[in-house]
């Protein structure tokens, strides 16, 4: 009962070798802010994460929706028609072969 008393008058904490419980208590209350700062480190690590991987699929929408657009635009029914404005239209003879003779 006696020692419950001390303990509840927090007497170790006042008595000559006293230092060594302060130096106990000081060591587990800085390790206590370290894990809470790391805590909220990484917290804010994951919520980075997740934002980054949002602009991650957003990005990806739209390449695929650039390639789509690309594709239509390459057809070639498309550039003749877009030239036809111009008045380049399709060739209507076929190409010549040119046949090279070395000597």
């Amino acid at each position: 009962m006696k020692r419950l008393l001390s303990i509840l008058n927090i007497e170790f904490l006042i008595q000559e070798d006293a230092l060594k419980n302060w130096r106990m208590i000081l060591f587990l209350s800085a390790l206590a802010l370290i894990m809470i700062s790391s805590g909220h480190s990484a917290d804010r690590k994951i919520f980075k994460i997740a934002a980054l991987n949002t602009e991650i699929k957003a990005l990806k929408s739209d390449f695929i929706e650039a390639k789509k657009q690309l594709l239509v635009l390459k057809k070639e029914s498309n550039i003749t028609r877009l030239l036809a404005d111009k008045g380049i239209g399709p060739a209507k003879n076929p190409p010549i072969k040119i046949v090279v003779i070395n000597e």
